[in-house]
C-alpha cells in the first residue's frame, strides 16, 4: 500500500474528532521539527524557521517561513477543516429508563446523514476540562475512549412497516445511543464523569467540563477490487486536512511563506474564534509580516503576491443517481482532484486562480476535473469565501470527489488522495 495512505489510515483512526485531530497534526508537525508559538506572547519570524499555533485546541496552523521576506513573496495557503457532522454530548447527559437502560442525551453538529448512525459500535473522543492555576486558567486534556461503549439502536421494522419507504427521524427521541444497563454497583448521574475520569486517571470532581463527541470506532481502510478506494468516517474533510500537512512537512526550505491552515466549525457556519471567519490567521499573518520590518502596507503588498488552495471535498459521481448531477461537470471517483465552480460566488473560484489549480496539476503530473452543481440544485459555500472576508487574497475552492458525504462512513479514491499531495507539494515547492 502506498505510504501516503497508509499514513491517512492511521492519521483518521487516531483523529476521531476536531481535538484529537489537532492533537495528531501537533505530533507529526513535531516530528518534523516545527515547534510551538503561543498567540499571546510576541510572533517573530526568521527565514527557514518552522512553527505551529493552535486555537482552541481544535484549529492549527503550521508555517514554514520562506527564505525571502513575505512582504517580497507573500504566502502560499491551503486551508482545510478538523470537524466533521456527528453528535455532541449534552451536560447532563445521562437517562435512565425502564429495565435501567441509560442513554445519553446528545445534539446533532453540523448536517450528518443521521440513518447511517444506527447500530453500530460508536464511542466518546474529545476535551475534558480540570481545574488549573486558577479559574481564568483551566487545563485541557485530550480523551480517546478506543473501545465500543455505545450504540443508536433502530426500532424494528416490525413496529414500523413503513421505514424503508420513508420515516423523518426526531433528533431528540430517535438519536440517542444506549451506554449501560445499571446494577447494584452503579449509580446513574454521575456514570459518564467516573469513566472519563477513569480514562484520564483523574478525580471525577476535578472535571469542569467537557466538549465531548460520538464516533465511529470502525477502522478506516480501502476496499475495492483493486484496493482502489477509501472507505472511512471524516474524510470529509481529514483527509484534505492530512494532505495538507503532508505537503508543508515534506518539502524543503522555499523562498516563500507557506501556511497549512485548519480551522474549525466549517460544519456549523465558520463563526467562530477558531473558524475561518474569525481574523486569528489573519492577525498572525500580519504580524508575521511586522516582525520582518514591514507595517500594515508591506501586509497588503504581501497578500496581493499570495494564493490561497481551499480544500474541501467534493460530490463525486453516484453511479445509482445520474439525475442528481450537472450533465458535463461531475467527477468520478479516481479521475483527480477537482476545481470547485459556482456562479453565484458560493466558491472563490473564477476563471483566473482555476487557470492557476490546473496549471498546477498539471505541472505535477495530476489529472484535474471540475464540479459544478446541477443547475436545479442548490450548492453549499466552504472556507475560501468566509477567509476572504477577513483577507482580500486570491484563491481557488477544490476537493476530491466522493460518496456519501456526511455519512459516518464516506467513500473516496486512493489514487486521488495521492494526486492532491502531490499538487499540494508542487504548489509548496
Amino acid at each position: 500500500m502506498n505510504t501516503h495512505i497508509q499514513s491517512l489510515l492511521q492519521f483518521l483512526d487516531d483523529s476521531p474528532c476536531d481535538f484529537l485531530a489537532v492533537d495528531t497534526m501537533k505530533a507529526i508537525l513535531e516530528k518534523e521539527g516545527y515547534s510551538e508559538k503561543k498567540l499571546d506572547n510576541n510572533i517573530t519570524v526568521k527565514g527557514g524557521e518552522k512553527f505551529y499555533f493552535t486555537k482552541n485546541d481544535s484549529a492549527i496552523f503550521a508555517i514554514k517561513v520562506g527564505q525571502k521576506p513575505i512582504q517580497e513573496t507573500g504566502f502560499k495557503i491551503i486551508t482545510a477543516h478538523s470537524d466533521s457532522p456527528g453528535f455532541r454530548i449534552k451536560p447532563n447527559a445521562e437517562i435512565a429508563t425502564e429495565g435501567g437502560i441509560v442513554k445519553l442525551n446528545t445534539e446533532v453538529y453540523g448536517g450528518p446523514i443521521l440513518y447511517t448512525w444506527f447500530d453500530r459500535p460508536l464511542s466518546i473522543a474529545g476535551r475534558v476540562i480540570v481545574k488549573g492555576e486558577d479559574a481564568l486558567h483551566p487545563k485541557s486534556l485530550m480523551l480517546h475512549i478506543k473501545r465500543p461503549l455505545l450504540s443508536i439502536s433502530h426500532l424494528a421494522i416490525h413496529f414500523n412497516r413503513a421505514v424503508n419507504e420513508g420515516n423523518k427521524l426526531s433528533k431528540q427521541k430517535d438519536m440517542m445511543p444506549i451506554i449501560a444497563k445499571l446494577n447494584d454497583e452503579m449509580e446513574s448521574g454521575n456514570m459518564l464523569l467516573n469513566i472519563v475520569a477513569q480514562e484520564l486517571n483523574i478525580k471525577p470532581e476535578e472535571i469542569l467540563d467537557f466538549d465531548l463527541l460520538l464516533y465511529g470506532t470502525e477502522k478506516a481502510c480501502t476496499f475495492g477490487l483493486n484496493n482502489e478506494f477509501i472507505s472511512a468516517g471524516r474524510l470529509d474533510d481529514l483527509s484534505m486536512a492530512h494532505a495538507a500537512i503532508t505537503a508543508i512537512t515534506e518539502t524543503g526550505d522555499t523562498q516563500e511563506t507557506c501556511i497549512a491552515a485548519i480551522f474549525d466549525n466549517e460544519e456549523t457556519g465558520s463563526g467562530t474564534k477558531q473558524g475561518a471567519g474569525s481574523p486569528v490567521l489573519a492577525n498572525v499573518m500580519q504580524r508575521m509580516v511586522e516582525s520582518q520590518g514591514g507595517g500594515y502596507d508591506a501586509f497588503c503588498q504581501a497578500i496581493n503576491k499570495s494564493f490561497m488552495i481551499s480544500a474541501d471535498n467534493a460530490h463525486a459521481y453516484h453511479p445509482n443517481y445520474n439525475e442528481k448531477y450537472d450533465p458535463t461537470n461531475h467527477p468520478v471517483l479516481g479521475g483527480g482532484p477537482c476545481i470547485k465552480i459556482n456562479s453565484n460566488c458560493k466558491y472563490m473560484t473564477d476563471a483566473h486562480s482555476a487557470a492557476i489549480f490546473k496549471s498546477l496539476c498539471q505541472e505535477a503530473g495530476s489529472p484535474v476535473q471540475y464540479f459544478v452543481n446541477h443547475s436545479d440544485v442548490a450548492g453549499g459555500s466552504t472556507l475560501g469565501n468566509i477567509f476572504t472576508g477577513q483577507v482580500d487574497i486570491e484563491g481557488v475552492d477544490v476537493g476530491n470527489p466522493m460518496l456519501a458525504m456526511h455519512s459516518i462512513r464516506e467513500t473516496a479514491s486512493v489514487d486521488d488522495h495521492i494526486n492532491m499531495i502531490k499538487v499540494f507539494k508542487h504548489f509548496m515547492s
